[in-house]
């Protein structure tokens, strides 16, 4: 299976880097300063900011699912609500 050039990015880390352009089958790679790979975004800086913030709009989503929802208010039934959505 070849690779897909059109897919593939370079994330240069560290900022003693060189910063060297890349090439696969003479097409030259993009550079982006974030990717993400398997749910999980990796910075240039490898700070984890983002990914904190990922996480926490992914549980806001689960809660304000649940609140709009969920009629029935009881602290188990929402604690095992918020357990399996996220």
């Amino acid at each position: 299976m070849p690779f897909n050039t059109g897919k593939c990015v370079v994330v240069h880390f560290g900022y003693s880097n060189k910063q060297f352009d890349y090439y696969m089958d003479n097409q030259k790679l993009d550079v982006v300063k974030e990717a993400k790979d398997l749910g999980i975004t990796i910075i240039c800086t490898l700070k984890p900011a983002t990914g904190c913030q990922q996480a926490y709009a992914k549980a806001s989503r689960a809660l304000g699912l649940i609140a709009r929802t969920i009629s029935y208010n009881s602290p188990e039934v929402l604690l095992k609500l918020y357990k399996t959505l996220v």
